[in-house]
Parts: C-alpha cells; sequence; structure tokens
C-alpha cells in the first residue's frame, strides 16, 4: 500500500486544547481489490462500516445509505464522537472517506486512525491518499507591532 498523508495534529495528543478540539480524517481510496461486493451494493458495506466503527470503540448514533443503480453506495453513519461518511465508485474501484471525531470527552485520535486502517484494510486498497486536519482549535492572531 501507497500511503501518502499530510499531518496537522497536535503533538501533545493526551490532552486537547478545547473541548470543541477533534481530527478529521479524508481519504481516497484508489485501485480497491477487496470484495466489489463492498463497493456495489448497500448491504455489505453497510455491515463492514458499522463492524469497523464498533472494532474502534466508537459511539454509533444513526445510520443513513443510499444504494445508486447500477452500482454504488454512499453513506453515513453518525456517532457520539461525529461521523464517517463514505462514497464509493465501484466502476472505478475507488472509495472516499470521511472520518471526524471530537476530543470533547477524551482524546479520540487513535480510535479514528483505527477506523481508517481497518477500512483501509477492509477495501484493500493499493494506492491510498490521507489528509490528516485539526478541527475546533482557534487560531492564535498576533497583533502587529
Amino acid at each position: 500500500m501507497n500511503l501518502n498523508s499530510t499531518h496537522q495534529i497536535s503533538h501533545d495528543r493526551k490532552r486537547p486544547t478545547t473541548p470543541t478540539e477533534g481530527i478529521q480524517l479524508m481519504a481516497d481510496l484508489f485501485d480497491c481489490q477487496g470484495d466489489v461486493n463492498l463497493l456495489q451494493h448497500l448491504e455489505p458495506l453497510r455491515h463492514a462500516c458499522l463492524h469497523a466503527v464498533q472494532s474502534a470503540s466508537l459511539t454509533i448514533v444513526g445510520e443513513r445509505f443510499h444504494q445508486f443503480e447500477p452500482a454504488g453506495v454512499t453513506g453515513v453513519i453518525l456517532l457520539a464522537e461525529s461521523h464517517v461518511a463514505i462514497h464509493t465508485w465501484p466502476e472505478q474501484r475507488f472509495v472516499s472517506l470521511d472520518i471526524y471525531v471530537c476530543h470533547f470527552s477524551a482524546d479520540n485520535t487513535d480510535k479514528a486512525e483505527q477506523l481508517l486502517q481497518h477500512l483501509i484494510q477492509t477495501f484493500d486498497s493499493r494506492q491510498t491518499n490521507v489528509h490528516r486536519q485539526t478541527r475546533g482549535r482557534p487560531t492564535r492572531i498576533h497583533p502587529a507591532i
């Protein structure tokens, strides 16, 4: 797997600086060689995503998936911690992922990363581009002197 990545996360992952802080992981999974049914059909994708979220010990509060014709799926899983969104293009063997978790009561970065790795392995992506972005932290503005 070729993993390209942009890192923009807090170096002090033990203590988020604000209760609104979180991490967003945006991933493009190319050349997915896993089970094509995951890319084409709602139920196998839904089951795999729910399993991955539960394996990462995140809290599911809702979900919605939509089947496209003739194939392809878009879905979102609402989490107590925030959300997971997924979109598949079976004809391109491509998956787009958006995982966002806040750190209101604990730093959930490791859970988000575990979820991402689980999904990358599930789809057997041969090239994955990941962008990591810290969210919910105010930008410090230094006054001009």
